[in-house]
């Protein structure tokens, strides 16, 4: 009976990130140099890849494949609330809260499953380097790549369905800066019980086996390079690995950290978004540029305007 008479909601309304209330203007401030720095820096990052003969390769190709994602990434909820921020409409219609949610666990999902991948090529470059390039030839790249888009699609809409599908007939006052599962299923007028169960399951499997794989990766890659008799090996082939292995910590150290609460803390889970969303993309582009010679030539080479870069 109630559901016959539910008003079903049309629009929701973003409180924002919690007790913050009269900083709006210095987190304007404080947020939009770092979501143009993460645009600017991960734009760089795939010109280079582009340009560069020399960078046309499986790592760089994933590289160029993660810039991308992490501009994705970063719009979804930025832009909203830089838009916020300065005051402007809290609202956002239910069509763009559901795209909102799909596109934020769609490219977030991506982004882990790509991390994956990528310490996967630099096994097989460190550990079968004789077989690397038949290995990782372009059909396989091009496979990993379009792989990880089908699994994060398909990730996205299992979560995006069980969340949705539930009735919302008010109130309609997300409490956070964007729509997220914890912060809608509780507005939802119907049992959310199994939707909390499926999402956290889901959510923690994807993470927990990518980590998995990613640890594998890098126990076979330590154990190959230890077994390297020349320190000059040594340090060369651990610095093709360094720059992966700072992201993929900067990017699972914040999850890991509130997974690990006994009780969840919400100021400390809206944190710990922020810096998921504006952070993580924009130290990507650094840590990939600072530890790496060779994006570090392309990059200059583009910016003394010698146009496309070859071989030589």
């Amino acid at each position: 009976m109630k559901m016959k008479n539910c008003s079903v909601v049309t629009e929701f309304i973003l409180l924002g990130i919690p007790h913050t209330e009269g900083l709006e203007t210095v987190l304007f401030v404080l947020f939009l140099p770092f979501y143009t720095c993460t645009l600017v820096g991960n734009v760089s990052i795939l010109v280079a890849v582009i340009s560069s003969t020399r960078l046309h390769t499986p790592m760089y190709f994933f590289l160029g494949n993660l810039s991308v994602f992490d501009m994705g990434f970063s719009s979804v909820t930025c832009p909203k609330m830089l838009l916020y921020l300065m005051g402007l409409n809290r609202l956002i219609s239910y069509q763009d809260c559901v795209s909102q949610l799909f596109f934020f666990h769609f490219l977030g999902s991506i982004e882990c499953f790509l991390y994956t991948v990528m310490a996967y090529d630099r096994f097989v470059a460190i550990c079968h380097p004789l077989r690397y390039s038949v290995i990782m030839n372009s059909r396989v790249c091009v496979a990993l790549a379009v792989g990880t888009w089908l699994l994060g699609c398909l990730h996205s809409i299992i979560l995006t369905s069980l969340t949705f599908a539930l009735p919302y007939c008010g109130p309609n006052e997300v409490d956070h800066f964007f729509c997220d599962i914890p912060a809608i299923l509780p507005l939802a007028s119907a049992d959310t019980s199994i939707a909390q169960r499926v999402s956290f399951t889901n959510v923690g499997l994807v993470s927990l086996v990518c980590f998995l794989l990613i640890l594998v990766s890098y126990t076979r890659i330590t154990i190959s390079i230890l077994s390297i008799h020349s320190t000059e090996g040594r340090q060369r082939a651990f610095s093709t690995c360094s720059a992966h292995l700072i992201a993929i910590l900067c990017a699972y150290g914040p999850i890991i950290t509130v997974y690990l609460q006994p009780t969840p803390n919400p100021m400390l889970g809206t944190v710990v978004q922020i810096l998921m969303n504006l952070v993580g993309p924009m130290l990507n582009p650094l840590i990939y540029t600072l530890r790496n010679k060779e994006v570090k030539i392309a990059l200059k080479k583009i910016l003394h305007g010698k146009g496309p870069i070859s071989e030589g």
